[in-house]
């Protein structure tokens, strides 16, 4: 993609799923990336796989939920490569979906969030000075399209992504002109660690069961979507080819939000 070569990138949420899929498509653009995870067993394997790839990236510790990561995660990255040229607010938790609203404990919601929208307000606070400093930017949210609708027994998700839509349009704003740009992607679903969850919670013991019957039947395109899929799509809004995309909320889901 063009633009990115040598850029410094920061992806939370990198060491699987979607969020490791775009840091490989932001290396391959020739970006230095930063994996930023909770485990660090994963992230230390995340970081390797790229490296054998030959791409530059490093493996940076950091739990959304807590300020005090994030701000050490930026600092961390700039400390390695002296600026912050682009970032990925990725992380998001969702372990407590198909919960009726009323029985979903209070200190879940809050975590949730916290996470969820807090910690990508978070993440953007540390983030946008540093790119002002490197003379400008640019920022994708990755949501969902549960943030496009309302989500049954899924609450505190759908209530944190459609508060994203909200911060990260302000941000757009408020930003543009100084020379930051940022964006957001709702991703459908798309085969990932946290689906599988989800599918398991939905069918125990016959997962496949759950994707045919609830996700498969309602996706115009019949499957799933892949991770590296959502990942272009980001890299592209990160990348020149989207300098005058700002503000803008995309789907990457199949179709599903096409229709009715």
């Amino acid at each position: 993609m063009k633009g990115l070569e040598g850029k410094v990138a920061l992806v939370t949420g990198g060491s699987s799923g979607i969020g490791l899929a775009t840091a490989r498509e932001l290396g391959r653009a020739g970006a230095k990336v930063a994996l930023v995870g909770r485990g660090k067993e994963r992230g230390e394997a995340a970081e390797r796989a790229l490296r054998e790839e030959g791409l530059e990236a490093l493996y940076v510790p950091a739990d959304m939920g807590r300020s005090e990561d994030i701000r050490r995660m930026v600092g961390a990255v700039v400390e390695r490569w002296g600026r912050l040229d682009v970032a990925v607010n990725n992380a998001a938790v969702g372990d407590m979906m198909l919960v009726p609203l009323t029985e979903l404990p209070e200190e879940e919601f809050d975590r949730i969030v916290g996470v969820d929208l807090k910690g990508v307000w978070l993440c953007m606070k540390y983030e946008i000075p540093e790119m002002l400093r490197a003379g400008g930017g640019a920022i994708v949210n990755v949501s969902s399209i549960n943030g496009l609708a309302g989500t049954p027994m899924g609450s505190a998700y759908t209530a944190a992504k459609h508060g994203m839509h909200g911060l990260s349009k302000t941000a757009a704003m408020e930003f543009a002109r100084q020379g930051i740009r940022v964006n957001v992607v709702c991703p459908g679903a798309h085969r990932t660690p946290m689906l599988e969850t989800i599918l398991e919670k939905m069918s125990p013991g016959d997962p496949r069961k759950a994707e045919e019957q609830y996700y498969l039947a309602r996706i115009p395109m019949g499957r799933l979507g892949a991770p590296e899929e959502c990942g272009r799509a980001i890299t592209w809004l990160l990348s020149e080819e989207a300098s005058y995309v700002n503000g803008c909320v995309m789907t990457v889901d199949g179709g599903v939000m096409a229709g009715l």
